[in-house]
């Protein structure tokens, strides 16, 4: 079903109903993180391609918003049942094409199926209410707010690499079923994975105009989108510095940011240590670490340090490294670039004196795990986010240290608190400066109806399955202002 998007290996693009080639006959080649085959080509569209989609999506908005929600779930879900029937051509190209291994792959795709059949049924749950006046001092009655959700209009989703599938849903499905129109920026590296999603959507029924694709290099088209006068509403996954940036050129646009992180597993003296140490790895550790809500930092009981190291190091030497087809968990980095920014944090710390307990090993872009004990929070590696497969362990003195040092970070998405004692896992929960603790377990996004956030540099405003329908929807109160009636009919006795 996937032949219309692609002509000779060069992929097209979703422009109002069809898929079309761009006039600049300029391309951008995508090569496999693996190995540098090339995987295919997408198309570098100009400014002025730009305008005519977001204005497609503006006139197409108001076909989408009028038609009943039961409609719009039943489009939603055939586009699940069609992602389902394709998970496996969909996952081989998307590990192809970022080097997630296969099983995460494939995880990912049936992770989206369920998040856009979840996001269909809680469209049709979603009610306006109705408000009477007299609740407030000085009205009556007679003074009714019928309260209802209106679609915002044109959503501009930009979704990042490393979850090409199931992040471009997260934005695009939720935006559909509030009834919006949306112009999809995928990632370029990754954006093969994300035309198969936006093909699904085409195939289940969406009316032409109402979801469209932009492809490009964000250096020539990406500040021109988030700046389009047309686009009413940004919904944005990537860098906290990128966040940083469309704050600050975007006016009165509102956005929904989903930005960097720099998550905190907290270890307390009556932790299981087994089951912390395997919680954190494989939160530190999967998908090579290339992920916001990875473990990126361990801040442990100097008392039960060396324990916890030593389990932590264990489990580390036993995680497989190579092709992500294959049975492995550490996979190439996204690019050489990636490798060499985790690399300069690697080196740091090994030149400020840390303990480096497993790892420090390159091959290209491909990372071995690597764990440092005994870091300070004079290294960069204990501030600055990775998005590679290293983990720096801090030793503390007490709880309180514990949360100081947390809580200096410039993120604030998740932390992970490990310990026996829930008075003590709420006190610390209570704290930290972060959207979500969880409470003997790695940090992780979702189940996906659970409120997703992130505070300071980690992002603006709350996803998660309703929170994301709602953000992409507003209010509106229709007042209806009854007459005063001279006669008693009706009157309760």
């Amino acid at each position: 079903m996937f032949e219309d998007i692609k002509d000779n290996n060069i992929y097209k693009n979703l422009y109002d109903g069809q898929w079309v080639s761009s006039a600049s006959n300029n391309f951008i080649t995508i090569n496999s993180p693996i190995n540098e085959e090339e995987v295919g080509k997408i198309q570098a569209m100009t400014g002025e391609e730009v305008d005519k989609v977001v204005s497609k999506a503006q006139s197409s908005f108001g076909i989408w918003a009028d038609k009943p929600v039961s409609e719009r779930a039943d489009i939603i879900h055939k586009a699940a049942a069609i992602l389902e029937e394709n998970s496996e051509e969909i996952a081989n190209i998307l590990t192809k094409e970022i080097a997630k291994d296969i099983k995460s792959a494939r995880s990912e795709v049936i992770r989206t199926v369920d998040f856009i059949r979840f996001t269909a049924d809680e469209g049709k749950r979603i009610q306006g209410e109705t408000l009477q006046g007299d609740g407030f001092h000085g009205f009556s009655k007679n003074k009714l707010a019928f309260v209802t959700r209106e679609p915002v209009g044109v959503v501009l989703a930009i979704s990042p690499f490393n979850y090409p599938v199931n992040l471009s849903a997260s934005k695009i499905a939720p935006a559909l079923m509030a009834g919006n129109s949306v112009v999809f920026k995928p990632p370029t590296q990754g954006s093969i994975s994300a035309l198969y999603l936006a093909k699904v959507f085409q195939a289940a029924g969406l009316p032409s105009g109402v979801l469209n694709t932009i492809t490009g290099k964000g250096s020539e088209i990406g500040d021109y989108i988030i700046k389009h006068k047309e686009i009413d509403l940004i919904n944005f996954t990537g860098s906290s510095e990128v966040g940083r940036h469309i704050s600050e050129v975007t006016t009165m646009v509102p956005s929904i940011m989903e930005l960097g992180g720099k998550d905190a597993a907290i270890v307390l003296e009556d932790a299981d240590l087994e089951h912390a140490a395997n919680n954190i790895v494989k939160g530190a550790f999967s998908y090579s670490g290339q992920r916001c809500t990875a473990l990126k930092r361990v801040l442990v009981l100097e008392n039960i340090a060396d324990q916890l190291v030593d389990i932590i190091t264990e489990y580390v030497s036993q995680l497989k490294v190579g092709n992500p087809f294959d049975d492995v968990t550490i996979t190439p980095l996204i690019n050489n670039k990636a490798a060499d920014f985790v690399q300069g944090l690697i080196d740091d710390a090994i030149e400020k004196g840390a303990t480096l307990k497993i790892g420090n090993k390159r091959e290209g872009n491909l990372l071995y795990p690597t764990v440092f004990d005994n870091v300070t929070t004079h290294m960069r590696i204990a501030w600055e986010e990775p998005f590679g497969p290293v983990l720096p362990i801090i030793r503390v003195k007490n709880i309180d240290e514990a949360v100081e040092i947390a809580n200096a970070s410039e993120y604030g998405l998740q932390s992970s608190i490990f310990t026996n004692d829930i008075d003590d896992a709420f006190h610390i929960a209570r704290l930290l400066e972060v959207g979500t603790v969880q409470i003997n377990n790695k940090t992780e996004r979702g189940p996906d109806h659970f409120p997703f956030l992130g505070v300071k540099s980690s992002g603006m405003g709350t996803q998660g399955i309703r929170y994301s329908i709602e953000a992409m929807s507003r209010p509106k109160a229709i007042v209806v202002n009854l007459r005063e009636r001279s006669d008693k009919v009706g009157q309760v006795k």
